[in-house]
């Protein structure tokens, strides 16, 4: 039977790339060895690398621009203590939208003054704040663009004086933006991009070098940039399938053709959720998010049947998070409209039995 995969992450890749990285895993580039036995010094491991990074920039339209691409380890946990260890001499504003963003802001209290500028907790973080202020003190302003659990999403970001960062890690690649009023956007790959075990970073150059403190080597963004993300060994799978999933992307026609297909499923499944008499949206409308549809049953005794149905159709993944319950579609990517579609049939089958 065929799998829909609503996994929050580690998520649904594109099944070209699935396919393209099992043969390397076997033969890469015809060396003889998997991808996962050469040498990351070698040229054929570099020219991964090296396209990964290439391609990330080009897609985000950041490519000559003055940023350079990292593929790091840590996930997007390391990233929360990176950016103030890198960033804030004395003070840092940070938007609280959510889990992730809330153990940002505990990290980042250890190397000064938090100021948060706001925070949607009061509700369960089901909206985005507006209208708040950044103190113009602050060395940077950090803010989470999708928020995976909630399923809220920025749509309109901040104009800002201070350095622009942002946590990217389940909608990065998914949407057109202008990337440039970004100065770091960080993201694990394994919700939008490939499997668990790299980050993406990609810094504005002229941010670094502005902290007096002393910084770890493997904590110090320029020592990656001097070693092209190879200071320490890289994990060169996630690497690797990281770069054919961005190979993917470009051959779907880029960020512009993406979005564009993300925006015909999550308005049917939304539109299903309003219509659908047994369910209901968890965030408000206007920040809803383009890769995580987050509902609730209106009756709880239906559970047992949707549940059944869900597993019948191969729908796998949809059990929302414990801090919201109910369930959660992320509509990553590389998530066909077929998956949507199916589970949009199964939503109004269980409607139809209740």
């Amino acid at each position: 039977m065929k799998k829909h995969n609503f996994s929050a992450g580690p998520s649904i890749l594109p099944r070209e790339v699935i396919e393209q990285a099992s043969r390397d895993l076997l033969d890469f580039n015809g060396l003889g060895l998997s991808v996962m036995e050469v040498s990351h010094r070698s040229k054929d491991f570099i020219a991964v690398m090296e396209t990964a990074c290439d391609l990330a920039l080009e897609h985000l339209g950041l490519n000559n621009k003055g940023y350079t691409a990292l593929f790091l380890q840590g996930g997007a946990s390391t990233q929360f203590l990176m950016a103030p260890y890198n960033l804030m001499e004395h003070s840092a504003a940070y938007l609280n939208t959510g889990t992730w963003a809330s153990k940002a802001i505990k990290e980042a209290k250890l190397f000064g003054t938090v100021h948060e500028v706001a925070s949607s907790k009061d509700q369960n973080f089901c909206y985005i704040p507006k209208g708040y202020s950044i103190p113009e003190a602050a060395d940077y302003f950090h803010c989470t663009s999708n928020n995976t659990i909630f399923g809220t999403q920025i749509h309109d970001f901040p104009k800002t004086n201070q350095p622009l960062v942002c946590d990217m890690s389940s909608d990065i690649f998914s949407r057109v933006l202008d990337y440039s009023q970004f100065d770091l956007i960080y993201a694990g790959a394994q919700k939008n991009m490939g499997p668990a075990g790299t980050t993406l970073v990609v810094i504005k150059n002229e941010i670094l070098g502005k902290v007096s403190r002393n910084i770890p080597s493997m904590l110090d963004y320029q020592i990656h940039i001097d070693k092209q993300s190879m200071y320490n060994t890289p994990p060169v799978l996630a690497v690797h399938v990281s770069m054919l999933t961005l190979k993917w992307l470009k051959s779907m026609g880029g960020v512009t053709s993406i979005e564009a297909l993300n925006k015909i499923k999550s308005d049917r499944l939304y539109h299903e959720i309003e219509r659908n008499s047994l369910f209901t949206g968890f965030a408000q409308k206007e920040d809803r998010s383009l890769m995580n549809a987050t509902f609730n049953l209106t009756d709880d005794s239906q559970k047992e049947k949707f549940d059944g149905l869900c597993l019948e159709a191969g729908i796998s993944g949809l059990n929302g998070h414990r801090s919201v319950g109910g369930y959660r579609a992320s509509i990553y990517n590389a998530l066909p409209i077929e998956s949507v579609e199916t589970l949009i049939q199964v939503m109004n089958e269980c409607e139809r039995k209740a």
